[in-house]
Formats: C-alpha cells, sequence, structure tokens
C-alpha cells in the first residue's frame, strides 16, 4: 500500500498543470565566478523576484535553463536539480497525506533501524527510494551516499556520471506523527579521479568497490551545490551553486517552484540561540558558561537572548538564516563526537550558511575542513551569524 501511495504521488505531480511563461527579459545580473578553493561552478543568478505578474515568474526550472544557457558547464548540474525538485515535490505531497494515507509511524511495525542505529520511520524508507530513483536515472550521477544506506552506492554504469549525491533524505522524521517541520539536506560533490588498486593488496572485488566508493568522500570545500527542502506550512527549496543563497516556494497551483527568497544574507548578529537544553549537563563548561551569559545578557551585545528550539535541523537552520542568532549540536559526554554526521547534514549546511555570509565551526575548526572517513561519521556543529559564531568560539 505505501508504495502504491507513492507511486501515485509521483504520477499526481507528473500531470500536475505547468505554467505558460512569457518570454523575459535576460538577466543582467551575472554571478562572479566562486572562489578558487572551492572551486565552485559559474552560475547566472536571476534579477530580484519581480512583481509575480501573470507570465513573468521565475521559477526553479527556469532558473536553471538560464544559469545552464549562460554556462554550459552547469548543463548537468540542471538536470540533477530537476531531479531533486521532483523528489522534494513528492515527498512533500507524501508528508502533507501522512496521516491520511497511513504513512505515519514506524517502518514494518517497529524494530527497524538504520545503520546508526535509529528506528526508521516509514517515510523515512519511501524519502530515500523516492531521491535513490530520481537521481540514478539522471545519467549525471556516479555514487550516492545516504543516511539510509550502510555504504555509499555505486550507480549502474549505463547511468553513471560525474556527480557524487549525499542525503539526508527526511530529517526530523520522528516529528512527522506530530505535524512537526521536516526536510530533505542534499549536497552534490564531483568524484574523484579514477580509483586504482595496488594489485599486491589482493582485495576480493567486493572490498575493491568499498575501497572506491569510500574515495569519494569529500571535505565540505569541495561542495559543487547544497540545499535543503523544508516541509512546513509552505514547502521551500532553498539551494546554492556556490555563489549565493536562493529560495524558492512551491506553488501548488502551478507545481512549481517560484523564487521567493533572492540571494539570501545571514544577519551579522542575531538574538535567538538554538540547543537542545536538554543535554546541557553533560556539556562542557565553556558551552555551558556561553549559554549561561547569552540568558542573563552577559554576552558580547549585553541583551538577554531567546531560545528557539524544533529538533528538525533543517527547520532550526531555516529560522536561523532568515533572523539570525546561532545554532548548535555540540559534543557532549555522551556523543563525543557530537551528534550531525558530517556529508550529508553539517557540511551541506555549513555550505548554505556561510555562502549566506554567516560561518559554520566545531567550535576549533571550519567544518567545511573536515575530511570524512566515513560516510556516517559524526561532527559537532555550531552555525550562523559570523559574531555569534565567533563569540561561541571564544568560550571553547
Amino acid at each position: 500500500m505505501i508504495m502504491a501511495v507513492a507511486r501515485a504521488a509521483l504520477l499526481a505531480l507528473a500531470v500536475a498543470p505547468a505554467a505558460a511563461f512569457l518570454p523575459a527579459g535576460r538577466s543582467a545580473a551575472h554571478a562572479v565566478g566562486a572562489s578558487a578553493a572551492r572551486r565552485s561552478l559559474n552560475m547566472v543568478t536571476a534579477q530580484a523576484p519581480p512583481g509575480q505578474e501573470a507570465g513573468n515568474v521565475m521559477t526553479l526550472s527556469r532558473f536553471m535553463l538560464e544559469a545552464a544557457r549562460e554556462n554550459q558547464d552547469l548543463q548537468e548540474m540542471e538536470a540533477l536539480m530537476t531531479s531533486i525538485q521532483m523528489a522534494c515535490k513528492t515527498i512533500s505531497n507524501l508528508v502533507s497525506r501522512a496521516g491520511i494515507a497511513d504513512l505515519t509511524g514506524a517502518q514494518s511495525g517497529g524494530g527497524s533501524m538504520n545503520v546508526q542505529g535509529e528506528e526508521q520511520k516509514k517515510l523515512d524508507v519511501i524519502s530515500n527510494d523516492v531521491l535513490k530513483n530520481a537521481l540514478r536515472y539522471t545519467g549525471k550521477l556516479g555514487v550516492l551516499a545516504s543516511e539510509e544506506e550502510d555504504h555509499p552506492v555505486l550507480i549502474e554504469e549505463a547511468y553513471a556520471g560525474k556527480y557524487v549525491a549525499c542525503f539526508d533524505p527526511l530529517d526530523g522524521s520522528s516529528n512527522i506523527d506530530c505535524n512537526v517541520a521536516t526536510g530533505t539536506i542534499f549536497g552534490v560533490f564531483e568524484q574523484k579521479e579514477e580509483c586504482l588498486i595496488d594489485p599486491e593488496e589482493n582485495l576480493t572485488a567486493d572490498e575493491a568497490q568499498v575501497r572506491c566508493l569510500l574515495n569519494t568522500l569529500q571535505p565540505g570545500d569541495n561542495l559543487k551545490a547544497a540545499g535543503y527542502c523544508l516541509y512546513s506550512s509552505s514547502t521551500i527549496l532553498v539551494f546554492t551553486m556556490g555563489n549565493g543563497v536562493h529560495g524558492f516556494t512551491l506553488d501548488r497551483e502551478i507545481g512549481e517552484f517560484v523564487l521567493t527568497h533572492y540571494n539570501m544574507q545571514i544577519p551579522k548578529r542575531g538574538k535567538i540561540y538554538s540547543f537542545n537544553e536538554a543535554n546541557e549537563p553533560d556539556w562542557d563548561e565553556g558551552l555551558k558558561k556561553y549559554v549561561a551569559n547569552l540568558k542573563d545578557g552577559k554576552g558580547e551585545t549585553g541583551q538577554k537572548y531567546s531560545s528557539r528550539y524544533i529538533g528538525s535541523m533543517v527547520g532550526d537552520v531555516h529560522r536561523t538564516l532568515l533572523y539570525g542568532g546561532i545554532f548548535g549540536y555540540p559534543s557532549d559526554k555522551k556523543n563525543a563526537n557530537g551528534k550531525l554526521r558530517l556529508l550529508y547534514e553539517a557540511a551541506p549546511m555549513g555550505f548554505i550558511v556561510e555562502q549566506a555570509g554567516g560561518k559554520c565551526s566545531t567550535g576549533k575548526e571550519s567544518v567545511m575542513n573536515l575530511h570524512p572517513e566515513g560516510v556516517h561519521q559524526r561532527c559537532p556543529v555550531y552555525l550562523g551569524s559570523v559574531d555569534d559564531v565567533n563569540e561561541l568560539e571564544t568560550y571553547l
């Protein structure tokens, strides 16, 4: 029944009415090349959203077409983004109908665990399949890595491409049953050079394949694109290709993501901190003091901060991106290396926040410099407004 619902959702999206867009003038605002360190692809950014007059709506599809027309290197990225936005539309539909279609609750009635030992929800499994199937047939992807997969997945040779996609298909899925915000997080790398195995190592074919797959793991500094899709009162897809951050809200009347947040910039300083304070007894003393000072108005600003914590990384980071402040999931006595996964949570979100003018840190160094040694490697994360993260680092 679950897969039937998923197929029905895909069919519904496939036949959704498309908007008839009139020709619009090409954007005069051309993107500047990203830093050499990131070697990010150049892109064209649309002009600020017009008045949404009839026939002049900047959709995500049109945005990517404009970018690819100006820079042919983005044609393969356009194909990936087309598949990602289709997958997000499908997941959004499934999430909104979860209670009606019996998609709430645990997978297989309970007891189904992912590789991290976390209980899988029905929609964890379905969302993972939706994203995998959407991405693998683009012909642009060689490897994908997911929270719900034990190891990176090698794409069939007939469909293999140069990109590597990493994703958390449904972040915050434990909130599904109570209608709290959830989301999808994704990051896109380019594959490294061909993996060469020394014959003297005498590896089996399976061992050699796993070695090559693990060699695709890269630090956040190598990301070519990253984004998240937030499923809440509305569905919004926020992404970057290394040259600015833009947000597109799903207009269900036309079945398209429409540009609503152009060139997003996080405030340099905020007034909100977002931590799971239930873990405070297990924090380092420096972090305890930092949060206590924010509460008492004894920090650098001399103002008392407000606390906001949803328990869904996508929701908490989205609010931080808009309002400023700091989001953190630190290491503690129970989780010495933190709890968030580097490859498909911390690095993509860090890339987005830094492209919006913010900062992402482990408390000691940039998250973007960490080189993952495994798909599910964890790390402490603090991200948000530059001044807030800088202040935090003085306590750690």
